[in-house]
């Protein structure tokens, strides 16, 4: 993901992402992105093949709408010197989606710097996300943490 991240760049990877297969079945979107990279928002309705059981947004759906926009982001911005993957994850579901719900996903310039002088220091970090998945009122829906792995790319590897 990281080489095709660098090979495409970060507009061309994100348009691109409506395309992959997963997204593209669930209607995933993403509705806004900052040109500086900061934020995402995301976007995925109620579809019959997104329902579960019993009518509202499947667990499976609603955390594979929230899986790779930290690493990306982070990625991104970290530019090519930097490696990064998804270290961990964890959804709390708070309430049933019943419609189409959102995400928005930020990454602060203090937190990036954060990242980068724990690098320094340390050798790799490993920084705590999270975000919340509401409805289109707002109402939240799920909360996801994500905790990524990031270190310097060697230059050997």
């Amino acid at each position: 993901m990281q080489q095709m991240a660098e090979w495409l760049g970060p507009r061309r990877l994100l348009w691109a992402m409506r395309f992959y297969p997963p997204y593209l079945g669930a209607g995933i979107r993403m509705r806004n992105i900052d040109p500086s990279l900061r934020f995402i928002e995301v976007e995925m309705p109620l579809r019959p093949w997104t329902r579960n059981y019993v009518g509202t947004q499947f667990g499976g759906s609603l955390y594979s709408m929230c899986d790779p926009f930290f690493m990306l982001l982070v990625m991104m911005r970290l530019g090519p010197a930097y490696i990064v993957w998804d270290k961990s994850a964890q959804i709390d579901f708070l309430k049933p989606g019943r419609g189409a719900v959102r995400a928005r996903f930020e990454v602060s310039d203090d937190q990036l710097e954060r990242i980068k002088d724990g690098v320094e220091r340390e050798g790799k970090v490993n920084p705590v996300f999270e975000v919340t998945v509401t409805d289109l009122e707002g109402i939240p829906i799920a909360r996801v943490t994500k905790t990524l792995s990031v270190r310097r790319r060697n230059r050997e590897s």
